[in-house]
C-alpha cells in the first residue's frame, strides 16, 4: 500500500475512510480522573455522549444491544470534526546538532538485513529533508544508494544491484567534497558463488548542504512525519566526518562497539578518526533510548516501538539470552507498519463524574451517518471497594487481539487477503508484519476496533475446518454477556482491569470476597499472576468463567506502560519468534507460555488450555463426583437426573456451553489432587474442527482429549476457584431469559462464594495453587 493511502482502509477492493473512530487515554479511570478521547472524524462535527454498556450482542436470541441512557456530564455535546492520520513505521530519531550538519566529508556505514529490499525507497541512516543533506538508502529496487543534495541539485548514486532479502550486508558510503565523488558499497557477510550482490561503485555526486533536519535511522525526515521507513534489521550504524577507505570502513564495522568505545575514550581520539556518532542498539533495549558511544553523545529515541533485543550480524547462537551476550544483540528490527502510539490530539476531555458507579462505559461518538463506541472502564476510587464482588476485565487480552483480522489468521488460503474495515491496518499480536515477521508489541494508544460492544469474530470459510462458521461475539462483547447477567441477577459488581492489577498488585484484590475472571483471559504478566496467587492463598475466591486463560507470558513496558509485549516460542501460535529472540526486550524475561515457565494454569485454577474449535460448542456431562454432598451447592435447584449442563441454545457458537477454546484438568500439570471435576464435555461431542494445543500433546501421541472440565478447587484459608474451562460458558447464560442450568450453576457458586460458606472438604495446606516452582 502506498504511503498516500496507508491511513485508509481496503474493503472489498475499494478504498474507504472510517467516518468516525476514536480511542481513550487512559483505558481505566476512577471517579474524578480525566479520560482524554482522541477522535478522527470526516464529518464537519460529531456528538459526544457518555453511556454505560449493558449488553453488546445484537443477536435477537438474547437481550440485544443495550446501553444505559446518556449519563449527564459537562463533556456531552457537539464538537468540530477533523481527520487525524495514522502515521505508520518505526525508526530512531536523533535531534539536530551543528556537528551532524556535515558537508565537507561524510562516511556512513551500517550492518543491515533487509526483509523487503525491493519494496521501495528505504532510509538506512539519513540526514535528508527531501532535497538537501545526505543519506544512506536502499533504492526503489533494493540497491545501496547515497543521496546528496544542496537544495538545487540532488543526486542518488547507487550500486545498481539489489540486496537479497534475509541476508546481512555491510552497506557504506564515503563522500569527499574535495573530489566531488562518493564511493558506495554493499558487501554480503557470507559470500556465495555467483552472488553478484557484493559490489562497490564510485561516482561524482552533487554537493552536500548542511541542514537542520533530524537524523533518522531507518527512514528520512519528511517534516511532520518520517518517510521511506526501512523494513529489516539495522545494526551498529556509524557516522564519520571524514572520508574513509574500504578497509577502514570494514575494520570499523567489524570492530563494532569495541572500536566505538576505544575511540570514545578521549575527544582527541574521536577527532583523529573523524568519528561523529556510533550507535549501539544493544544498550538499554527495554527503553526507547538509543545510545551513542562517541564523546558527542548524539543519543536517539525509538518511535513506534521497533523490535529490540534482536540478534545482530555477529550472533553466534552460543547464547540465546540477549542480556548474557549483548554484543551479539546489536540489531533493531524496523517495520513500516509498526504503530504503538497514534499520537492523536485530544478532542474531548471527560472528567469521570464523582458519583458514577463502577462499570463498563463508552464514549458514544455520532455523526448523522456514523457511530462509534469507545469503551473505557470505571473502577472504584483507589483504596476503596463498592461491592464484595469484583469483575476483572481482561484488557491485556483485548490489547493482544486488538484489530485482529480474523481472515488473515492461521491459514494460508493461497490468495492475497486484504484487511477488512475492522482493522484499519493496525496489527494485533496474532498478525505478522508485511515483511512476514511476527508482531510482538501492541498498545492502547490507538483505535481498537475489536474492543467494541457490537464487534463479532468471523473466521473465513476454510473447507473441512471452518466452513460456514457463523460470526459470534468475542472478548468485550462476550464479557458483556456476563456483566449483563450480573446486573439481571441483582449483583452489584466493581469493575477492575488486569492492567491496573499489573500496576497495583494483590492489594487491588484484597477487599473482595470474590473475583470473577472473564471469558478469555489469555495474556498475563508475572505481576498479575503473583497478585492472583497471593489473593487465593489469603482466602480469596475466584470464578474463572472462560477458557484458554493464563496462557501467554506477557509484559508491560516499564517505560511505556501502554505497550505490551509477547514473544511466541511455543504453544498454539500464529507466528514464531526467530532463533535467539524469545526473550522480552522490555523486561528481559523468557517469553512463550506460562506452562513452560513452571506455572501451568492447572496449578492456579485447576484447568488449562487443551483445544480450540470454531463451529459449535457441546454440553457438559455431570460426573459421579458431582453428586457428592460437599459439592451439592453447585447444582442446587437442578434435578439429580439432569445429566447434561448447557445443552441448549447459546449466543456463542449457537448451541452448547463448552466450546470455542476449552480447558481440561490434569494432575500431571498441577491440578491439585483435592480438585473436584464436576462435569466434562465429551470428545465425541466436539466436531473435527477442534484441534489440540500443540503444547498439550505428549511426544509420540496421535490423539489427545478434546474436552472442557468444570472444576472446583479448594485453597487453604477458605479460598477456592470455580473454573468452567470454556470461552462459550457465558454465551449460554441468557437462554430462556437467564433461566437455565448454566445460569443456575453460576448463580449457585457465586452466592456460595460471596457468603463465605465453607465449601466442604479439607483445607489442604499443601495446595500451592499456581505459585512459583519450589
Amino acid at each position: 500500500m502506498s504511503e498516500e493511502v496507508r491511513d485508509r482502509i481496503t474493503f472489498d477492493g475499494e478504498l474507504r475512510r472510517t467516518e468516525i473512530v476514536g480511542y481513550g487515554d487512559p483505558m481505566t479511570a476512577a471517579p474524578g480522573e480525566t479520560v482524554a478521547f482522541k477522535v478522527s472524524c470526516a464529518a464537519p462535527s460529531f456528538r459526544f455522549d457518555l453511556v454505560r454498556l449493558l449488553h453488546g450482542d445484537e443477536n435477537p436470541a438474547g437481550p440485544g444491544f443495550l446501553e444505559e441512557e446518556e449519563v449527564e456530564c459537562p463533556a456531552a455535546g457537539e464538537y468540530p470534526g477533523r481527520e487525524q492520520e495514522l502515521n505508520f513505521g518505526s525508526y530512531v530519531e536523533v535531534p539536530d546538532h551543528p556537528a551532524l550538519r556535515l558537508s565537507e566529508a561524510v562516511t556512513l556505514h551500517a550492518w543491515v538485513r533487509p526483509t523487503q529490499p525491493g519494496k521501495g525507497v528505504q532510509g538506512l541512516l539519513t540526514k535528508w529533508d527531501g532535497a538537501r543533506g545526505y543519506g544512506l538508502f536502499l533504492g526503489a529496487d533494493g540497491d545501496a544508494q547515497f543521496w546528496a543534495g544542496d537544495g538545487e541539485t540532488a543526486d542518488r548514486v547507487g550500486t545498481g544491484r539489489p540486496l537479497r532479502a534475509g541476508r546481512w550486508y555491510l552497506v557504506s558510503a564515503s563522500y569527499d567534497s574535495r573530489t566531488g565523488r562518493v564511493r558506495v558499497a554493499q558487501a554480503a557477510l557470507e559470500q556465495w558463488p555467483d552472488d553478484e550482490s557484493t559490489i562497490a561503485v564510485e561516482r561524482p555526486v552533487a554537493a552536500v548542504a548542511p541542514i537542520e533536519a533530524r537524523l533518522i535511522i531507518a527512514g528520512h525526515d519528511a517534516g511532520s512525519r518520517v518517510a521511506a521507513v526501512f523494513n529489516g534489521k539495522n545494526d551498529s550504524p556509524r557516522l564519520y566526518g571524514v572520508p574513509l577507505g574500504a578497509a577502514e570502513i570494514e575494520a570499523s564495522a567489524r570492530a563494532g562497539a569495541a572500536v566505538a568505545r576505544a575511540q570514545g575514550t578521549s575527544a582527541q581520539g574521536a577527532h583523529t578518526h573523524g568519528l561523529v556518532a556510533a550507535w549501539d542498539f544493544s544498550l538499554e533495549p527495554g527503553t526507547r533510548n538509543v545510545i551513542d558511544l562517541s564523546p558527542n553523545q548524539f543519543h536517539g529515541r525509538t518511535v513506534s516501538t521497533p523490535a529490540r533485543a534482536m540478534t545482530g550480524w555477529n550472533w553466534t547462537g552460543r547464547e540465546t539470552v540477549f542480556h548474557r551476550a549483548p554484543e551479539e544483540y546489536g540489531a533493531i528490527h524496523f517495520h513500516d507498519d509498526d504503530l504503538t502510539d497514534a499520537g492523536w490530539e485530544t478532542d474531548v476531555e471527560l472528567v469521570v463524574p464523582e458519583d458514577l458507579p463502577s462499570g463498563i462505559y463508552a464514549a458514544r461518538l455520532r455523526t448523522p451517518t456514523a457511530e462509534d463506541h469507545v469503551p473505557f472502564f470505571v473502577r472504584p476510587r483507589p483504596g476503596t471497594a463498592g461491592s464484595d464482588i469484583a469483575y476483572l476485565v481482561p484488557t491485556t487480552t483485548y490489547l493482544a487481539y486488538a484489530n485482529l483480522a480474523a481472515t488473515e489468521l492461521w491459514e494460508d488460503r493461497g490468495e492475497p487477503l486484504r484487511p477488512g474495515e475492522l482493522e484499519m491496518r493496525l496489527l494485533s499480536l496474532y498478525d505478522v508484519h508485511d515483511d512476514g515477521s511476527g508482531t510482538c508489541y501492541s498498545s492502547r494508544l490507538r483505535p481498537n476496533l475489536t474492543m467494541r460492544p457490537k464487534a463479532r469474530l468471523k473466521f473465513p470459510d476454510v473447507p473441512g475446518r471452518w466452513e460456514n462458521v457463523p460470526s459470534y461475539p468475542h472478548l468485550l462483547p462476550a464479557d458483556l454477556h456476563l456483566t449483563h447477567w450480573l446486573g439481571h441477577k441483582g449483583y452489584e459488581t466493581d469493575i477492575l482491569t488486569d492492567e491496573i492489577l499489573h500496576a497495583e498488585g494483590a492489594k487491588l484484590l484484597s477487599p473482595y470476597r470474590v473475583v470473577i475472571v472473564g471469558t478469555h483471559s489469555e495474556y498475563w504478566s508475572e505481576r498479575m499472576l503473583d497478585a492472583l496467587v497471593a489473593y487465593l492463598r489469603a482466602g480469596g475466591r475466584v470464578m474463572y468463567l472462560g477458557g484458554n486463560g493464563f496462557y501467554w507470558v506477557t509484559s508491560y513496558s516499564p517505560e511505556e506502560p501502554h505497550v505490551i509485549e509477547v514473544r511466541r516460542t511455543a504453544g498454539a501460535r500464529a507466528w514464531a519468534a526467530g532463533p535467539g529472540e524469545g526473550h522480552h526486550s522490555t523486561t528481559g524475561e523468557p517469553g512463550g507460555i506460562w506452562r513452560h515457565r513452571g506455572r501451568p494454569p492447572q496449578r492456579l485454577v485447576g484447568v488449562g488450555f487443551t483445544a480450540a474449535g470454531y463451529d459449535r460448542a457441546a454440553p457438559y456431562r455431570r460426573s459421579a463426583r458431582s453428586r457428592g454432598p460437599d459439592v451439592a451447592f453447585v447444582f442446587e435447584g437442578i434435578d439429580d437426573d439432569h445429566e447434561l449442563i448447557g445443552d441448549h441454545p447459546s449466543l456463542v457458537q449457537q448451541h452448547g456451553a463448552a466450546g470455542y477454546e476449552v480447558d481440561r484438568a490434569d494432575t500431571a500439570l498441577g491440578t491439585p489432587g483435592t480438585a473436584v471435576v464436576l462435569a466434562s464435555s465429551s470428545p465425541s461431542d466436539h466436531s473435527s474442527s477442534y484441534e489440540s494445543d500443540p503444547a498439550d500433546i505428549p511426544v509420540g501421541a496421535t490423539e489427545w482429549p478434546v474436552k472442557a472440565d468444570l472444576v472446583l478447587v479448594r485453597y487453604p484459608n477458605g479460598g477456592a476457584v470455580f473454573s468452567t474451562g470454556s470461552i462459550a460458558w457465558c454465551g449460554a447464560l441468557a437462554h430462556n431469559g437467564y433461566d437455565n442450568d448454566v445460569s443456575r450453576v453460576t448463580d449457585n457458586v457465586l452466592r456460595a462464594f460471596v457468603s463465605r460458606e465453607h465449601l466442604g472438604g479439607p483445607d489442604d495446606d499443601t495446595i500451592r495453587g499456581g505459585g512459583r516452582p519450589e
